[in-house]
């Protein structure tokens, strides 16, 4: 089952109707859906899709040959091997259609890292004769610090070439939650905490499965799918495995801030911020700061949390990593009763944060808030009120912040992911927050629907909107 990726199928038809020849970069972390989405491009166009393997130079070639022989090219009939790969990047010349030619290489770093010459190889040929034809080359790859470091960076042969550059992100909520169309609400949501947007784990769970079933069979349970998927993603990656395993867990378990993660892994500071930059890379962590706060504290490590950008990551290490001993006893129930069951609402409830903002990015985009957003996020930090004609300095927490460019408009957000209804005290509460200068507009986002009482205060005034998850969900 293909879902969503309609921006993206739409990138890519948009280059391949194009009266130019196109170079095209599609990268993206692991298991996100490269591949399907370059199958799906490819179906009833004329295309020569080859995918790298951990090869030797000279047995990658010899692949590559053989796959060009697999599509019946005369010319290359009693081909054994080509003798350079200038030679087999222009066989997608010979395929015989009028119609632009496709050449795509999947996993393309594995390749290039057995052989530096071959990026340049490709930049001569596109330069002196690829670029005048009806073609369209596309390089795709996993490794997002070879593709960004090694072969778009300044300098690099590439550089400069690629009419077209995607980094690909997993699904929004609202392609996500079409895997499991006959779950609740609550179910969608929380099974999207768990497993984020990234298709490859969307499509282990069972639709017609309940979410403890999918959960336990599919994630707990040992020879599953899941089961070995952080660890092999990490061996894959990096070098230290297990001094990344110690980072993340610690950061999974809310230890955000980055003095704590240096005192509780008993990292060297040095060491831990190179850790905490390589797992940013792989898009597997990622720092956050205050809305509004300035560049300078952005860019200080000791600044902000660092938080889990990998849902699946944050749900593994959050649960299952510290109970591993018992998952390889085969307890996988006893650890969804004991240790998951009794958190895992409040561990969705962050992801209800996300799904919110998400939500008034949406409105955002198609012009339906009371002003164009900037800039939105979180906010805490330190702000003072004046009680009594007297300053006092409070410690001020929001769930979700948002501002127009000058910072006169602000909305702010609160997401209540619980079984009771949105009360006016919680309403009463995000008002006294109010710190700034300017129009303010409140918007209520709540599982569970809201109270009569704060019904009424929404019809007494314009600037307050109640959000359901039915219409998070339209």
């Amino acid at each position: 089952m293909f879902v969503g990726r309609t921006r993206e199928l739409e990138f890519l038809n948009d280059r391949y109707s194009s009266q130019n020849a196109e170079l095209v970069v599609l990268y993206g972390r692991r298991r996100i859906g490269k591949t399907e989405l370059l199958k799906e491009f490819c179906k009833d166009k004329p295309n020569f899709f080859y995918t790298c393997r951990e090869y030797t130079d000279g047995v990658q070639l010899k692949s590559f040959t053989e796959k060009i022989r697999s599509y019946g090219i005369a010319a290359f009939e009693y081909t054994d091997c080509f003798s350079d790969w200038e030679k087999a990047f222009l066989s997608v010349l010979q395929v015989p259609t009028q119609k632009k030619k496709i050449l795509v290489i999947d996993e393309f770093p594995y390749a290039c890292k057995v052989n530096e010459s071959i990026p340049s190889i490709l930049q001569v040929l596109w330069d002196e004769k690829l670029q005048y034809e009806n073609v369209m080359v596309i390089l795709c790859g996993s490794s997002m610090s070879f593709i960004e470091k090694k072969l778009l960076a300044e300098k690099k042969p590439l550089y400069g070439r690629a009419t077209g550059i995607y980094k690909l992100l997993p699904l929004p909520y609202t392609d996500a939650v079409k895997f499991f169309p006959n779950y609740s609400y609550e179910d969608k949501l929380t099974a999207y905490s768990i497993l984020g947007g990234i298709p490859h784990y969307l499509k282990q769970f069972d639709p017609n499965a309940s979410l403890k079933e999918n959960v336990i069979k599919k994630i707990l349970n040992k020879g599953s799918a899941l089961y070995s998927e952080v660890e092999f993603l990490l061996r894959q990656e990096l070098r230290e495995p297990a001094v990344y395993n110690t980072v993340i867990e610690q950061i999974a378990l809310g230890n955000t801030v980055f003095n704590d993660i240096t005192t509780k892994t008993g990292i060297e500071k040095a060491k831990a911020s190179v850790y905490l930059k390589n797992l940013i890379e792989l898009g597997i962590v990622r720092k956050e700061v205050p809305v509004l706060n300035t560049k300078s504290k952005q860019l200080s490590a000791s600044k902000g949390i660092y938080v889990l950008t990998d849902d699946f990551f944050r749900f593994w290490f959050a649960f299952a990593y510290h109970n591993f001993t018992d998952l390889e006893r085969d307890d996988a129930e006893g650890v969804w009763n004991n240790e998951i069951e009794p958190n895992l609402h409040d561990f969705s409830s962050k992801m209800f944060e996300n799904v919110c903002l998400d939500y008034l990015y949406s409105l955002n985009k198609t012009g339906n808030l009371p002003f164009r957003i900037s800039n939105a996020g979180r906010f805490w930090g330190k702000s003072t009120k004046v009680i009594d004609g007297k300053p006092f300095s409070v410690a001020v927490e929001i769930d979700i912040l948002a501002t127009d460019k000058a910072n006169n408009s602000f909305i702010m957000g609160e997401c209540k992911f619980k079984n009771e209804k949105f009360d006016l005290s919680e309403l009463r509460k995000l008002q006294e927050k109010f710190c700034f200068k300017g129009d303010v507009y409140y918007y209520l986002f709540a599982l569970s629907g809201f109270t009569d009482a704060v019904v009424k205060a929404k019809e007494a005034n314009d600037n307050i909107t109640l959000v359901t998850p039915e219409e998070i969900f339209k």
